[in-house]
């Protein structure tokens, strides 16, 4: 009989606890600056096809100052973008490739990724939550 007032009260715990982890679990991009674009075209240098985030890094030269520096790309999840059409094995140490991405709002070479263009003349989004290019 003291079994079912358990099995309530773990449900319960349980319950209560789910929707804090799904609060913890979000991710923002408030550390970019979303109204500011920019394009960069380089070599990259590694590939990190992992959750919660895919990350790239390049070594690029934005299209507008002519500065070089090694940068780091985020982009969504790897759910998100196999359902915007990527694939793990598409960019590979050694590419060339141009982004059209968000700067970091504290100056560092970080960037999220709005577009991507490969070698090739194919183009791919980061997804609809980060929204779409607006440069060229």
């Amino acid at each position: 009989m003291r079994l079912r007032p358990t099995l309530a009260l773990t449900a319960v715990v349980i319950a209560v606890g789910l929707p804090s982890v799904t609060v913890r679990a979000h991710h923002s991009f408030a550390p970019y600056e979303t109204t500011l674009q920019m394009k960069l075209t380089g070599v990259v240098t590694d590939v990190r096809w992992v959750n919660p985030h895919v990350y790239i890094g390049l070594d690029g030269t934005d299209a507008k100052s002519g500065e070089k520096k090694h940068w780091l790309v985020e982009c969504a999840s790897t759910s998100i973008l196999n359902r915007a059409g990527w694939r793990f094995n598409m960019i590979k140490a050694g590419d060339m490739i141009t982004v059209i991405a968000s700067p970091l709002r504290n100056g560092e070479p970080g960037a999220l990724l709005k577009q991507i263009t490969l070698a090739d003349g194919r183009k791919f989004t980061n997804g609809a939550a980060a929204g779409r290019a607006t440069i060229e």
